[in-house]
C-alpha cells in the first residue's frame, strides 16, 4: 500500500497550498484529486479569498472523511526544496507531508484499492483561522447529506483522539489620560499600567484553575502574544492594547470564561474587550455533556478498530463537525511535533499503517 500512497503524496507536496497567503484555486491540487477519483461524484467549491473544497462520494457512506491541503508557510531554514517530496529509509519530508498531506495521499490510494462507499471533504482553510470549507460543508450535511459521524485526519501517530482544548483569541484596548509621568496619580492614569495590572490578575487566575480536569487534559492554557501601547517614558501611557488567547477544557464554558476575563480590568480603563477567534473544544456543544460526547467517540473508535489515544492541547476542525451534532474524532498518521517544522516529515510506517487502516474501513 505504501508504494501506492507515496506518489499521490510525491504530487500533493507539489503543489503551493500555504496558508498565508492562501492563494489557492479551484484547479491545480483540486483537478489531480479529482482526476485520482474518477469512480466518485465530485463537487468543487470555491469559498472566496482562497477557501477551496472537493466533495467525494461514492456509494451511499455514512460518515466522512477530512483532511485539508494547506499548509503553514515554509521557512527559510528548510535544507532543500520544499515543494519536492524526499523519501529516506524511514520518513517521507516536505512541506505539509505530516499536517497533513500524507493522510490525503493515503486516502487517495485507500479509495483507489477498492469499491467500498466512501465520503472525502479536502478543504483549505484551517491553517488560517478562517473555516469557510467546514461551514458550507456542515450548512449542507444538515439538509443534504445527513452525516453522523466525521474522522478528521491530523497528526496523532495512528491514534484515535477523543478530545482537545478549544482556543480563543481576544484583543483588549485600555484607555489612560496623558500627562507628564512624574504626577502624583500617574500610576492609575497610565493605560499600559492598567493593562498590566490586568496581566497579572488574569495569570494569577489562570493558576488557580490547575486543579481542573478532562480526559487526560488538565488546567486552563494562556498566554498574552503582545502588549503595545504608550509613548515614552516620561509620558503617562494614554492607550494600550492587549493581544491573548486561551484554551478551555471542553468542560469548561468559553462565555464564562470571557466574562471573567473581562472582568479582571478596571472597568474605568477598559475601552474595548473583542473576541477575534472561536474554535470550539472536543467534544463541542452543552459542557454538561462533555463526558457523554467524548464516550460517544469513543464507542466509534472502537467500532472502526482505532487505538486510542490521550487528549491533545492543540486544536482541530473536529471540533467544527462535533458542534454541528456528529460523532467526531481525529486521527491520522504522523506526529504534531513535527507539524509547522523546516523539513517536516511523516514516518513511511505510520503512512503505510494509516493507509492500509481507511483502505480496510471503506
Amino acid at each position: 500500500m505504501l508504494s501506492n500512497v507515496l506518489p499521490h503524496l510525491e504530487a500533493l507536496v507539489s503543489f503551493d497550498t500555504r496558508n498565508p497567503p492562501r492563494e489557492i484555486t479551484t484547479g491545480g491540487i483540486f483537478d489531480y484529486i479529482r482526476a485520482q477519483l474518477p469512480d466518485f461524484r465530485v463537487e468543487v467549491t470555491d469559498h472566496g479569498a482562497g477557501a477551496v473544497s472537493l466533495f467525494a462520494v461514492r456509494g451511499n457512506p455514512r460518515r466522512v472523511f477530512n483532511v485539508h491541503l494547506d499548509t503553514v508557510p515554509s521557512s527559510p531554514a528548510w535544507t532543500a526544496d520544499p515543494f519536492r517530496l524526499r523519501v529516506t529509509e524511514d520518513r517521507a519530508i516536505g512541506l505539509g507531508a505530516c499536517d497533513i498531506k500524507g493522510a490525503a495521499a493515503a486516502l487517495i490510494a485507500a479509495a483507489q484499492a477498492g469499491k467500498g462507499d466512501a465520503a472525502f471533504l479536502f478543504s483549505s482553510d484551517e491553517e488560517a483561522n478562517d473555516a469557510r470549507c467546514i461551514a458550507a460543508f456542515l450548512a449542507r450535511n444538515e439538509k443534504e447529506y445527513g452525516f453522523r459521524e466525521a474522522v478528521i485526519a491530523e497528526p496523532t501517530r495512528g491514534e484515535a483522539v477523543l478530545a482537545h482544548r478549544g482556543i480563543a483569541a481576544v484583543r483588549m484596548a485600555f484607555k489612560g489620560q496623558a500627562g507628564h509621568a512624574s504626577a502624583e496619580n500617574a500610576l492609575q492614569l497610565s493605560a499600559l499600567h492598567n493593562a498590566m495590572r490586568w496581566g497579572a490578575a488574569a495569570l494569577d487566575h489562570v493558576e488557580a484553575q490547575k486543579h481542573l480536569r478532562f480526559g487526560g487534559l488538565t488546567g486552563l492554557r494562556f498566554n498574552i502574544g503582545k502588549v503595545e501601547g504608550g509613548i515614552k517614558a516620561n509620558m503617562i501611557a494614554p492607550s494600550a492594547e492587549v493581544r491573548f488567547g486561551f484554551r478551555p477544557l471542553p468542560s469548561q464554558d468559553a462565555d464564562e470564561l470571557h466574562a471573567t476575563f473581562k472582568a479582571l480590568a478596571n472597568p474605568d480603563a477598559l475601552a474595548e474587550y473583542e473576541p477575534t477567534f472561536w474554535g470550539p473544544s472536543l467534544p463541542s456543544g452543552d459542557v454538561a455533556r462533555a463526558e457523554e460526547r467524548r464516550l460517544q467517540a469513543r464507542d466509534l473508535a472502537d467500532e472502526l478498530g482505532l487505538p486510542i489515544g490521550n487528549a491533545v492541547d492543540f486544536w482541530t476542525e473536529a471540533s467544527l463537525f462535533s458542534a454541528a451534532g456528529l460523532t467526531a474524532l481525529v486521527y491520522g498518521p504522523g506526529d504534531i511535533a513535527q507539524a509547522h517544522t523546516a523539513d517536516e516529515w511523516v514516518s513511511l510506517e505510520q503512512l503505510r499503517h494509516y493507509a492500509e487502516t481507511v483502505a480496510k474501513l471503506l
